[in-house]
């Protein structure tokens, strides 16, 4: 493991975030461990697939550089080492960067693996706990599972219409929707929060970020969705 201030790390991150391929293939062709190699400490350390992902994200050329990385040995599902276990896909997913997203995927990248920063799911989990929606819907296109709370920011009414007729086998309860419906309102989908709505969403309820559904309504800024969730009499819980 190199710590993250070695010189040769902090050379090798500077090449990958500012799109330097030419500069990326001569440092992997004198030092090709870097491709596999883990940056930090015992408590904290990463790979060379996260430098490329890495916050906020959307690096110049970053497919090239994640194809790169790939070839020479990267684990293209590498984890995270510390309070979270997020492989790089995670990552992009977290970021909405749809390059990155496609470029992992390419490299074999696992559409589902665990390890999401606050559901310990998928990269899925990720993008829309973090409001990426365009990453949502990209995983989705390359065949990531959409379940009953994605489809509900995702827009997806035939997914959401049939798991509500379909949820006492499918084990969906009242905070399920209640938690669906939060997303829904942020995410602006005022067909699927209708639904849910209609199923039984708790409109008091704080959830995510101390935030009801209409407060989560408010943020996500939608006027049509703010005005439907105030007619059914939904609480905020801003001071």
């Amino acid at each position: 493991m190199l710590p993250a201030d070695d010189p040769l790390v902090q050379a090798f991150t500077d090449a990958v975030q500012r799109g330097d391929v030419d500069s990326l293939v001569a440092m992997l062709a004198e030092h090709p461990a870097l491709a596999t190699e883990r940056f930090g400490d015992e408590q904290s350390s990463r790979a060379a697939l996260h430098v490329a992902t890495d916050w906020p994200g959307h690096f110049p050329r970053v497919a090239d550089m994640i194809a790169v990385l790939a070839a020479a040995g990267a684990d293209v599902d590498a984890r995270f080492a510390g309070p979270h276990r997020e492989t790089p896909l995670h990552w992009a997913a977290s970021s909405d960067d749809i390059a990155a997203i496609d470029a992992l995927v390419a490299a074999g990248a696992d559409l589902e693996a665990d390890g999401g920063v606050l559901t310990g799911g998928p990269p899925l989990d990720d993008a829309i706990v973090f409001s990426q929606y365009a990453a949502a819907h990209r995983l989705v296109t390359h065949g990531a599972r959409a379940t009953f709370w994605h489809a509900a920011p995702l827009g997806d009414v035939a997914l959401v219409r049939s798991a509500l007729a379909s949820r006492p086998a499918d084990g969906i309860d009242a905070e399920d929707i209640t938690n669906a419906a939060w997303h829904a309102a942020r995410a602006g989908r005022l067909a699927t929060l209708e639904l849910l709505v209609d199923a039984g969403a708790d409109l008091t309820a704080v959830l995510w970020e101390d935030r009801t559904i209409l407060d989560a309504g408010v943020v996500g800024g939608d006027d049509a969705v703010v005005r439907f969730l105030r007619e059914r009499g939904a609480r905020s819980n801003a001071s």
